[in-house]
């Protein structure tokens, strides 16, 4: 599998599905799954049992991952698609609408 173009810490912008239109910092990336979790965006509510970190357990509010493919990189507050390319011996990420270099 080729190496994903979002990482984590990344702002991005859901560019389909209920929450389209909202912005967000990445939370995690699952890979494997090809899944981004975006702070505050698909928020769902979980059944938590007490214990010994949660005492009273209830009814909590978490953000469910969602399709990388439904997310897109934002790169000076416009979203932008991801390319690579080869710079001084070093693989970088860089914005295509700008040919911006992207810091990690």
């Amino acid at each position: 599998m080729a190496s994903l173009k979002i990482k984590k810490g990344d702002t991005v912008k859901v560019i389909a599905g209920k929450d389209k239109d909202k912005e967000g910092k990445v939370i995690a990336v699952d890979p494997k799954k090809g899944k981004v979790t975006v702070e505050g965006v698909n928020q769902v509510k979980k059944h938590t049992k007490p214990s010994m970190a949660n005492q009273n357990g209830g009814i909590i509010t978490m953000e469910a991952p969602i399709d990388i493919s439904n997310v897109m990189y934002v790169h000076n507050g416009k979203p932008t698609r991801i390319g690579f390319k080869i710079e001084k011996d070093k693989k970088v990420r860089f914005a295509k609408s700008t040919g911006d270099t992207i810091k990690d």
